[in-house]
C-alpha cells in the first residue's frame, strides 16, 4: 500500500475527484461546444493590436485563439462548481460590468454644442479660474539666522538686503493660493492673499522660514470662456447622465423587488 502515499498518486486522485465534481454539477442540459468563429478571432485580433500597435502574425493568432479556449473552458467549469457564488470579488465585478453597460448606454448619443452651452451656462463655478497672485519674495532662514523674523523686518526698510539663498523660485506669476499653499504651506498662501499690491510687505512666516513679499498683481476669480473648456463640459455632462442613466436604471429593477428585512 506504500503507492498511495506516492505524491503523484495522491494529485491524480484529487484531479479524478474534481472531474467527477465537474461532471455532477455540469448537469446534462450544459453546452459543451466551444465556437471560435471569425468575430471572436477579430475580436482577439483588435484586443492584440490596440496593445501592441500592430496586427498579430497568424502563429500569436493561433496562440491567443488557444488562451481563449482554454480561458472559456476553465470558465465554465468553474461556472458548473459554483465556484462564483458567495464570492465579493465576483459580484463587485458584475455589478461594475451592468453598471458601465448602463453608462455607455446613457452616453451612446454625443451632446451638441447647443446642449453644452446650456450646460455651461446653467454651471458658472463648472469653468471659472480661482483668484491669482503674482509676486517676489525675500527669504530668511531660521536655520542660518538667530532671530530671521526681527532680521526680516529690519529689511523691510532695506532693498538691498536680498535675504538668505532659497531653493525654490524668488518670483511666481499668476499662482492660485492652493498652488501657492502647495509650495510655501497653507498658512502662508492664507496670509498673502490678504495683502494687496505694493511696496515690501511682511514679513510672513512659511514652512521654511520668514519671508518679505511684494506683490505685482491681484488677479479675481474669472470665468474660463467656452471654447476652451468645451471639453470639460463635455466630461461633466456625460458623468450626470451617466448617474441619472444608473439611478433611473436602479430605481426601475428596484421596482420589481420586494425587500424584506428582517429583524
Amino acid at each position: 500500500m506504500r503507492f498511495l502515499r506516492d505524491p503523484l498518486v495522491a494529485f491524480l486522485a484529487a484531479g479524478a475527484v474534481l472531474l467527477l465534481a465537474s461532471r455532477w454539477w455540469s448537469g446534462s442540459d450544459t453546452s459543451e461546444r466551444i465556437v471560435v468563429s471569425d468575430g471572436v478571432r477579430a475580436r482577439l485580433s483588435d484586443q492584440w493590436q490596440m496593445q501592441m500597435r500592430r496586427l498579430p502574425t497568424a502563429e500569436e493568432l493561433a496562440g491567443l485563439v488557444d488562451a481563449f479556449i482554454r480561458e472559456e473552458i476553465y470558465y465554465r467549469e468553474a461556472m458548473r462548481m459554483g465556484l462564483d457564488a458567495d464570492d465579493t470579488i465576483v459580484r463587485r465585478r458584475l455589478v461594475q460590468k451592468l453598471t458601465f453597460l448602463t453608462e455607455d448606454i446613457a452616453t451612446a448619443a454625443q451632446p451638441d454644442d447647443a446642449a453644452l452651452l446650456a450646460w455651461y451656462d446653467a454651471h458658472p463655478d463648472a469653468c471659472s479660474r480661482p483668484p491669482r497672485m503674482s509676486f517676489e519674495h525675500r527669504y530668511f532662514s531660521v536655520d542660518r539666522r538667530e532671530n530671521a523674523q526681527e532680521d526680516a523686518t529690519a529689511a523691510l526698510a532695506d532693498a538691498t538686503q536680498a535675504g538668505d539663498p532659497f531653493m525654490l523660485q524668488r518670483s511666481y506669476a499668476q499662482r492660485a493660493e492652493r498652488e501657492i499653499g502647495d509650495l510655501f504651506g497653507r498658512t502662508f498662501a492664507s496670509e498673502l492673499f490678504t495683502l494687496e499690491p505694493g511696496d515690501w510687505q511682511g514679513p510672513i512666516r512659511s514652512a521654511y522660514g520668514w519671508h518679505l513679499v511684494r506683490i505685482s498683481e491681484k488677479l479675481p476669480a474669472a470665468r474660463i470662456p467656452f471654447a476652451e473648456c468645451r471639453d470639460r463640459v463635455l466630461a461633466d455632462l456625460q458623468m450626470q447622465a451617466r448617474k441619472e442613466a444608473n439611478d433611473a436604471y436602479y430605481q426601475e429593477l428596484l421596482s420589481r423587488y420586494t425587500v424584506v428585512t428582517e429583524p
